[in-house]
């Protein structure tokens, strides 16, 4: 790997604590017991200051966009206020996530103090959140947590006026469906889920193969494959394969097929069920698996010494059409410093900031500057790995992994405690 400007960190560099990757597993498996999310939604309530919250979860899609209320007391911060003084700005972030040096030039520049906290799992971070023992200023959720969020009053409606910079993002996401008008979010990451490999040990071009979902079923690689644990992205895994786009359906007979397929799936390849693929891949431990695009992106600065990076490989379907998500910045309605909050914000939304966050985390911001000709020109992604950058189309055609009701949750997720029971 080359050696990392002075302003850079290696993508690969040590972990300390829970990981991105961390969080959403341990998410998944505590999911397995949560309560209905209405009783989750009633216990967010309580800890908020709206006295508006519905008592059933509204849930935003692609096909039902929402735009958020903004209750008569929780308005959003007047124009022109001046930033907080000798105050210590508080992120709640999954460990490793925010660039180091992302924050160290906020608090030159603002004069002030950044602290970063981090959460294991959902139920830790809104418990927290809600309880008002804490004065997080800004919370970095993925889209599918704000119905809840929203709905218990816990976010602060933001003032557009301090965050000019979003007219550096993708403009899907100044009216994104899960919050119409962007009144409450604004964009952190984008990632597409597809098949990552070594092709010293996969020589078969995976993504020329009539579908490349079939090679995690292949027994030519049983011992070599892994698949991501994460309940809902690891399930998908069967109804992308069938050509099926409802990644969040509610049909018995569907997710009866995802639990057969994924027990057939064990028998032919016995996969290793991770977060760790990143890591393992460029290792050798695994030679084909399911992968974020982020992962693959990190994964060039883990392969050993004098291994090239061209041995990397990633597919994701070139029309867009497969799992396409995205994380939030939101500021909580119960923080200290809400003006120091919008300008921080608008600090990571400049475009070289969000540069230097991408080569510090891996995993992309949705600007404007980048495409894969610039990023591969600019040298953040080798050309063979071209296929895992985020186009913004592919939020017009791509599948979402969306908020699923109470009972649904229930039944997706007593299919994937079958399968981690005898499965994994």
């Amino acid at each position: 790997m080359p050696a990392p400007t002075p302003r850079e960190m290696p993508i690969g560099s040590p972990r300390r604590g829970p990981s991105r990757r961390q969080f959403l597993t341990r998410a998944a498996l505590l999911a397995v017991g949560a309560p209905a999310l209405p009783i989750l939604l009633d216990a967010c309530s309580k800890g908020g200051n709206s006295t508006s919250a519905p008592s059933s979860l509204k849930i935003a899609s692609p096909q039902n966009p929402v735009t958020w209320d903004i209750p008569a007391d929780n308005t959003p911060i007047a124009d022109g206020l001046t930033p907080e003084q000798g105050a210590t700005l508080q992120l709640y972030s999954y460990a490793d996530y925010v660039a180091p040096d992302a924050v160290k030039s906020f608090e030159e520049k603002y004069k002030t103090t950044v602290q970063v906290s981090t959460f294991n799992d959902t139920d830790e971070a809104i418990t927290k959140i809600r309880g008002g023992n804490v004065d997080y200023d800004i919370y970095f959720p993925s889209y599918d947590q704000i119905s809840r969020l929203v709905n218990g009053g816990l976010l602060k409606p933001l003032n557009h006026s301090y965050i000019p910079n979003i007219k550096n993002v993708w403009p899907v996401f100044t009216n994104p469906w899960y919050d119409q008008e962007w009144r409450f979010t604004v964009p952190y990451t984008v990632y597409t889920t597809g098949l990552g490999w070594r092709a010293d040990q996969v020589p078969e071009d995976i993504g020329a193969l009539s579908n490349p979902y079939d090679s995690l079923w292949d027994s030519k690689y049983k011992n070599k494959t892994a698949v991501i644990d994460d309940w809902h992205t690891a399930m998908a895994l069967p109804l992308l394969r069938a050509g099926k786009s409802d990644v969040n359906t509610a049909d018995a007979d569907a997710l009866k097929m995802i639990g057969e397929q994924l027990n057939a799936m064990v028998a032919a390849t016995s996969p290793k069920v991770t977060v760790t693929m990143y890591s393992d891949l460029p290792a050798g431990q695994i030679g084909l698996s399911q992968m974020w695009s982020g992962d693959i992106i990190n994964a060039q600065n883990y392969l050993p010494e004098g291994t090239g990076k061209e041995i990397l490989r990633y597919w994701f379907p070139a029309d867009g059409k497969g799992l396409v998500d995205n994380d939030l910045m939101v500021v909580l309605e119960g923080g200290k410093n809400p003006v120091l909050s919008h300008l921080f914000l608008n600090h990571m939304l400049e475009t070289e900031m969000a540069k230097l966050n991408f080569t510090q985390i891996g995993y992309q911001p949705p600007q404007n500057s980048l495409n894969p000709d610039t990023l591969v020109a600019e040298g953040f992604i080798p050309e063979n790995l071209r296929s895992a950058v985020v186009k913004p189309e592919y939020f017009d055609v791509g599948y979402r992994l969306l908020e699923l009701d109470a009972a649904n949750d229930a039944a997706w997720h007593n299919v994937w405690r079958a399968f981690k029971a005898g499965g994994s």
